[in-house]
C-alpha cells in the first residue's frame, strides 16, 4: 500500500544523442554492453533486439532497419552537449572492437525518435507473429548478458519454440518472448513453458533473478522458492500475515 509519494523534478537534459549499432549475433551485441558498463559509462538509453525482433519490428513499423543483422543496439546519453557527444563517441568505439557491422548516430532528432521506436513497438510487432504471446523477463548481472542470450537460444532450440528476445541491457533485464501459432496447441504451450523454467533456472546459475520489473504472478510462484530460499520464503509469509490478516491483498499471491 502506497500512502505518500515524494518526487523530485529535474530539468530536461541539454541535449540528447542516439546511436544504433548492428551486430553478427545477440551475445556480440551482450558484449558490446558489458564493454560500456565496464568503461564507466551509464548511458540514458541502452537497448537491445535480437533478428527475430528487428524483422518483427521493421516488418510492422519500416523504420529502415538492418534486417540481416543478427541483432541490434540501441544506446544513448543526455546532458551537456560536449559530454554527450563523448559519451556516444565512445559507445560507439566499443560497438565496434565488439565486433559491430555498423555503427551509426542519428544526425537529427526525427531520426533519433524512429529508433527509439523501434524498441517501443517491440512486442507489438511480435505479438503479429501468432495468435498466443507469452512475454517474461528474467535479469542477470550486466557482464553476463551475452551468455545468458546464448543460454536462451539454446534452450530454445532444445525445446522446438519460437523465443525471441529483446530488453534493457543498461540493467540486464531480458525479455524473453515465446510467440505460438494458437493457444489451443496444449503441446506447444507445455514445451514453451518447459522454456521458460530452463530460462529463470539459467538466470540464477548465472546470478540474477527470475524477474527484474514485472514482478512474480502465478506462474512465476513455483521458482520463487528457489530463488529466495525456504527461509525467506517463510518470512515473507508471516510480514504479510502481519500487514494483510484477512488476506485480502493480491490473495494467494505467496501461496500456502
Amino acid at each position: 500500500m502506497i500512502t505518500e509519494a515524494t518526487v523530485a523534478l529535474r530539468p530536461a537534459p541539454e541535449t540528447t544523442g542516439t546511436g544504433v549499432a548492428y551486430f553478427p549475433t545477440l551475445a556480440d551485441a551482450g558484449r558490446a554492453v558489458a564493454a560500456i558498463i565496464a568503461g564507466g559509462l551509464l548511458p540514458a538509453t541502452l537497448e537491445f533486439l535480437d533478428r527475430t525482433c528487428v524483422n518483427a519490428v521493421e516488418d510492422f513499423a519500416h523504420l529502415g532497419l538492418r534486417t540481416d543483422a543478427g541483432a541490434l543496439l540501441l544506446f544513448g546519453d543526455d546532458g551537456e552537449p560536449d559530454a554527450t557527444q563523448a559519451a556516444l563517441a565512445r559507445m560507439s568505439d566499443a560497438c565496434v572492437v565488439a565486433g559491430a557491422l555498423e555503427v551509426t548516430t542519428a544526425a537529427q532528432v526525427t531520426e533519433a525518435e524512429a529508433l527509439l521506436a523501434a524498441r517501443r513497438c517491440t512486442l507489438p510487432a511480435l505479438s503479429r507473429l501468432g495468435a498466443l504471446t507469452i512475454l517474461e523477463d528474467a535479469t542477470v548481472p550486466r557482464p553476463r548478458i551475452a551468455e545468458m542470450v546464448e543460454r536462451i537460444g539454446g534452450i530454445a532450440d532444445r525445446y522446438s519454440v519460437p523465443i525471441a528476445t529483446f530488453g534493457h541491457a543498461g540493467d540486464g533485464n531480458l525479455h524473453p518472448t515465446c510467440v505460438l501459432q494458437s493457444p489451443d496447441d496444449t503441446e506447444a504451450v507445455q514445451r514453451a513453458e518447459l522454456a521458460f523454467k530452463d530460462i529463470f533456472a539459467a538466470a540464477l546459475e548465472l546470478d540474477g533473478t527470475i524477474t527484474g520489473e514485472h514482478g512474480v504472478g502465478a506462474a512465476k510462484l513455483p521458482y520463487l522458492a528457489q530463488q529466495l530460499g525456504q527461509a525467506q520464503m517463510s518470512l515473507l509469509r508471516r510480514l504479510k500475515a502481519a500487514f494483510d490478516p484477512a488476506g485480502i491483498l493480491n490473495p494467494g499471491k505467496l501461496g500456502s
